[in-house]
């Protein structure tokens, strides 16, 4: 099985949750983002499916704040479910930044509007009660779109590194339940 994680708006940096996993599991690859300061929807969908196009078999989409916005808006894309040879057993969806608030910040509002469509494959989304991007009651709105588990962090913030959310334990966790497999470290 792959896994892929889908760093957010600038990127995840060297102690951020996702980069910590990528080092310790030599299974996960990051997607590649030509302008990881410009998070917009079709450059972003158009990213993960370049990452997954050569891919056979089983994939893991592990996102975070407008990575996991991307891997909603990539599902729920026509054309990028298209590879046969794939199997997305499910997606962890960390902290998705909410796009559509009036708030949100003027650089990820390219990449409005959020999908609402159901995701087709199973799903987490990981919320946190004080997250600045992204609303509890927009937290359940979208879970219940995506038809994804919804689970909450308590003063978790964005989920970041600069929340404290660098090695994060829980993380591997609910990778390995949603999953089905479990990671192996180098």
């Amino acid at each position: 099985m792959q896994f892929i994680t889908v760093p957010g708006y600038t990127n995840s940096g060297p102690q951020h949750w996702q980069t910590l996993l990528e080092q310790k599991y030599p299974q996960i690859i990051r997607v590649q983002q030509q302008d990881w300061e410009c998070p917009a929807r079709q450059a972003w969908i158009d990213g993960i499916t370049a990452t997954l196009a050569p891919l056979t078999g089983e994939v893991m989409l592990i996102g975070h704040s407008c990575g996991a916005v991307a891997i909603t808006q990539w599902a729920a894309h026509s054309s990028a479910m298209n590879n046969a040879g794939l199997n997305i057993k499910g997606a962890l969806l960390v902290a998705p930044a909410d796009v559509d608030a009036p708030d949100a910040l003027e650089a990820i509002r390219v990449q409005r509007p959020l999908s609402l469509a159901p995701l087709p494959f199973p799903s987490m989304l990981v919320a946190s009660d004080n997250d600045e991007h992204l609303s509890l009651t927009r937290a359940n709105q979208l879970a219940t779109a995506w038809g994804s588990e919804l689970i909450i962090i308590r003063g978790g913030g964005h989920l970041h590194s600069a929340a404290g959310y660098g090695e994060w334990p829980l993380c591997e966790v609910l990778i390995n339940q949603l999953s089905g497999n479990q990671l192996q470290p180098v």
